[in-house]
């Protein structure tokens, strides 16, 4: 074995010496090859010779799930995707938006309404409407929450979303919505929204967002929130503690002459002092007969979005908070967002009616709600 190595040249690119050193992680990751003639030419190495560990997990990973959509696509954290099962279908009996039967899945309502930054001000009947469906969206929520456990599927939850939406006579508000093909989205660890209900399991560790949305008798409830499961490191309990100060301390602010934009300048402030970015591309908007509508609500410091709270105004706050930076990829299914440096992300999410005084909280959690995991860490 010593003669075989000292027969090799070292493989950093100039140097022609007798490699006497092979690179342990390739040994233990079955890679051939790469030996090296001494420390300083491996370290000197390092950051070109790393990524055949990166590409050699990636293509193990692969073999591993025996599920591989986009061969070569290069991940920026460890999760992967598994397969998706079928559409769910909702019986016909339930009230749907407009999109939930579009082959292609656009709201034409929304789409008609594009660039208009008239913010709509409902009223009372309009209000109760949207009380009544955001407390569907909670019992939901919650339903999806008291699943949550290591070894059970993201596609579990969303068929459990499914049929607990079907049983309170609403339509999933995400299903066929630009034809996504889910009636909830899951995004975990270094996915920061959208991400669509598969075949993996939950792994003790993870975090996980539930994003849930329904439709009732003509009204749109949305909400979210983040989970741990099983033992989650302290990290991971940090950023979901300040995510949640986050939307607070926002929420708090909540009034009829608050600009929206100050949103951003509250959230960002309080993510920043914690060491944590504010992701930029995503943000929270105005809510009711339409899904996404008049407000945008940006998340993030010194932004330029337009309005100023009134009464009758029903909108949501959403904060994506990330470990490192804010800047975001998508995978080629089009809707999983992540983190470009693979760190993590957490969010949370309210619908909220602006009073003649304050807000109130349309998707507050409720008396009989399950205390979630995260509020262990506040």
């Amino acid at each position: 074995m010593a003669a075989a190595v000292l027969a090799k040249v070292c493989e950093t690119p100039g140097c022609t010496s007798e490699a006497k050193l092979q690179c342990p992680t390739c040994v233990k990751l079955g890679i051939q090859g790469s030996y090296f003639c001494s420390q300083t030419c491996f370290k000197g190495s390092w950051n070109e010779h790393k990524q055949i560990h990166k590409k050699a997990k990636e293509t193990q990973d692969d073999k591993k799930n025996g599920y591989n959509p986009w061969p070569g696509f290069h991940y920026t954290g460890e999760l992967r995707p598994y397969p998706v099962t079928p559409k769910r279908t909702v019986p016909d009996y339930i009230p749907r938006p407009d999109y939930a039967d579009h082959a292609e899945g656009v709201p034409v309502s929304e789409r008609q309404l594009r660039g208009s930054t008239n913010i709509k001000q409902l009223d009372d009947e309009e209000q109760e409407g949207m009380r009544v469906v955001c407390k569907l969206a909670r019992e939901i929520l919650d339903c999806a929450a008291n699943a949550l456990a290591a070894g059970v599927t993201t596609d579990e939850i969303d068929r459990l979303v499914h049929e607990a939406t079907i049983d309170r006579e609403c339509y999933p508000s995400p299903l066929n919505y630009y034809q996504f093909p889910k009636s909830c989205c899951t995004s975990i660890n270094e996915v920061i929204c959208h991400g669509i209900p598969d075949m993996r399991p939950l792994q003790n560790g993870d975090i996980i967002n539930i994003d849930i949305t329904a439709y009732h008798q003509g009204f749109h409830g949305d909400l979210n929130e983040t989970f741990f499961v099983g033992e989650v490191d302290e990290a991971s309990k940090r950023l979901v503690k300040t995510t949640y100060e986050c939307l607070k301390l926002a929420i708090d602010e909540v009034k009829p002459g608050v600009r929206y934009r100050e949103m951003g300048n509250i959230i960002q402030k309080h993510a920043q002092a914690h060491g944590y970015s504010v992701v930029r591309s995503y943000c929270g908007h105005g809510i009711h007969q339409l899904f996404h509508t008049a407000p945008s609500v940006p998340h993030y410091g010194k932004n330029k979005a337009i309005g100023v709270m009134k009464p009758g105004h029903t909108f949501t706050i959403e904060p994506m908070i990330s470990e490192g930076t804010w800047r975001d990829e998508m995978w080629p299914d089009n809707w999983t967002a992540v983190t470009q440096d693979g760190r993590r992300s957490a969010q949370f999410e309210h619908t909220l009616l602006v009073t003649d005084t304050g807000c109130e909280v349309l998707t507050r959690r409720l008396d009989g709600s399950a205390q979630p995991h995260f509020m262990d860490a506040l």
